[in-house]
């Protein structure tokens, strides 16, 4: 079993004609993803990597049957149509690529999701990779180097941060840790799933055992999976790292969704409350392997 996606969930990329959704599609297909239409209004007939294109959703839903999860690699103007269109035609899971979405776009992109008991996982991530099955969007960049890369295994990644998902991936896997899924929840000051939900679907894994975390200042997703663990709705191990232990309030740190405001959302306050409902907390990135180590063993 994997969160969010396997090989048999039914994937349609929209904008897959653009160069991004073109070497995306073609990452996701090797790795296994099961892509079976691409949309890009004004260029229905055409095919992309084998993968038959439409000028709407609906219109390929007609053709290739019902679709699980969108990836959406469109300009960041165009994403809340796009998202849109997608919930109005059934969809249940999004993945909003692009960077600098409009707030209020999220925020309504956010309402119709709600609305039509669908998830999005963005804007501004790299997506989400479920090891030796599928991914979604641009996790490992090349499926030789994802396989390579990640190993299967019982533990689950959540990262603020695309590069790091990846990173931190990458050194558990080296340090013998084999891995389940790996999602980034994205860059931005308002994302469609943060942290804690992540955490909630860990929980509800059969095949995720425990869950290495990479947290950044800003917001307060890393305290509110503080109060999960508090309140044993999430009850697996976790280890964590925070990113941005020197930053000082009205720091940003990497992109939008990391910033200091009003004393809110320090590195000190995080780890603070991690370590009080009992993660661990590393204090250097390159301890999270061995940590992790330690605590799964002995779990």
């Amino acid at each position: 079993m994997a969160i969010l996606i396997d090989e048999k969930k039914r994937v349609i990329v929209q904008g897959i004609t653009g160069r991004e959704g073109m070497a995306r599609t073609k990452l996701m297909r090797e790795f296994g993803t099961n892509v079976v239409a691409g949309c890009t209004p004004g260029k229905g007939g055409q095919a992309v990597l084998g993968v038959p294109v439409f000028d709407t959703i609906e219109e390929a839903k007609e053709t290739v049957g019902e679709l699980d999860i969108s990836v959406v690699f469109v300009p960041a103007p165009l994403v809340k149509s796009a998202a849109l269109e997608a919930i109005a035609a059934g969809i249940k899971l999004l993945v909003l690529v692009p960077d600098r979405v409009p707030l209020y776009d999220v925020l309504e992109i956010s309402e119709a999701a709600s609305a039509a008991g669908a998830r999005f996982i963005g804007p501004n991530t790299l997506g989400v990779l479920s090891v030796g099955r599928a991914v979604l969007g641009m996790i490992g960049g090349r499926a030789e180097s994802a396989r390579e890369w990640f190993k299967p295994g019982r533990i689950g990644v959540a990262s603020r941060s695309g590069g790091m998902t990846s990173s931190t991936g990458y050194y558990l896997s080296q340090a013998g840790i084999g891995l389940s899924t790996l999602v980034h929840v994205g860059g931005d000051s308002v994302i469609g799933t943060p942290l804690p939900d992540v955490m909630e679907l860990f929980e509800d894994d059969p095949d995720t055992d425990g869950v290495v975390m990479f947290g950044e200042i800003g917001g307060t997703q890393e305290e509110r999976v503080a109060e999960l663990i508090e309140t044993k709705r999430f009850t697996k191990p976790l280890v964590a790292y925070i990113g941005g232990a020197a930053a000082k309030e009205g720091t940003r740190f990497s992109h939008a969704g990391a910033i200091i405001e009003g004393g809110r959302g320090t590195h000190e306050q995080k780890v603070k409350r991690l370590r009080e409902v009992g993660a661990v907390v590393v204090t250097a990135f390159g301890d999270l392997p061995a940590a992790a180590s330690r605590v799964f063993t002995s779990a």
